[in-house]
């Protein structure tokens, strides 16, 4: 059973682990995702181009970025749609089976992460930062984050994604998930990014009620929901007018009614 201040949503779990925590919480995690089905490039699905020019691309520069790094990005799909815009590409990826020779006309150079989550680049090397989807991957949290605007320069841009539910009990085996991920609480988040300098260019939150619409549409398609327009913008306004309602650990399905992700656009100050 989770914890009364993780499931309240008042800590992040994992956020305060010492080293040896951390090690033992990345030895699990390092393949994990890739263990779950992602392993072959030729039969992953990216699924998430959509969602990110709606909420993340559209808010970008018309420029081209000389120096990217998608941290945790895989195979680096999410870059594709971007990468005629990016002059040089560093993907930070712990799996060694997930991995691009070429993405676009750009041949990634990649790396493994630290343990502790340290970034080995200098100071505003990058003018490009995405990071979706990955750091509920991870313990240290807030370390993480200040390490991705680190490494960020003053006028550059970062694009996160994660989810802000617990995903359920993290104490026990669950379907479908990694064996330690969890979602960032949003008041958590908004406090950790507060404390960064960086200029909050867009927050929106998303896929409200999405796995009960995927319910529905599974019997019509194999494609995921959030791949549909319409759905997209229903979900931008429903996720806009559910945030009242949002519960960090939903304990009944009228809970469950409020954006389960937040995407943010950055800018670093």
């Amino acid at each position: 059973m989770i914890e009364e201040k993780y499931a309240l949503g008042k800590a992040i779990y994992g956020d305060d682990f010492n080293i040896d925590q951390i090690k033992a919480w990345y030895d699990e995690e390092s393949e994990a995702y890739a263990d779950l089905g992602s392993k072959e490039k030729d039969t992953y699905d990216y699924s998430y181009h959509k969602i990110n020019r709606l909420h993340g691309f559209k808010y970008l520069p018309e420029k081209q970025f000389e120096r990217g790094l998608a941290f945790g990005a895989a195979w680096g799909h999410e870059i594709l749609p971007i990468a005629d815009r990016i002059t040089e590409l560093h993907i930070i990826e712990p799996s060694d089976h997930m991995r691009s020779e070429q993405i676009g006309n750009l041949k990634p150079v990649y790396s493994k992460p630290t343990v502790e989550g340290a970034i080995h680049y200098p100071d505003g090397h990058f003018d490009l930062v995405t990071c979706l989807g990955v750091i509920h991957h991870i313990p240290n949290v807030s370390f993480v984050i200040s390490e991705l605007c680190r490494v960020t320069k003053a006028g550059g841009y970062i694009l996160l994604r994660e989810p802000v539910i617990s995903m359920g009990d993290w104490t026990v085996p669950r379907k479908g998930l990694t064996r330690n991920e969890r979602g960032i609480p949003l008041p958590i988040f908004r406090k950790i990014l507060a404390e960064q300098n960086v200029e909050v260019v867009n927050e929106a939150l998303c896929f409200c009620m999405s796995s009960f619409f995927q319910r529905f549409w599974s019997r019509f398609s194999s494609r995921p929901v959030y791949t549909l327009d319409t759905y997209l913008w229903f979900d931008k306004w429903m996720s806009r007018l559910t945030e009242g309602n949002l519960h960090y650990h939903a304990t009944s399905k009228l809970q469950r009614i409020a954006g389960q992700s937040v995407y943010y656009v950055l800018k670093k100050k």
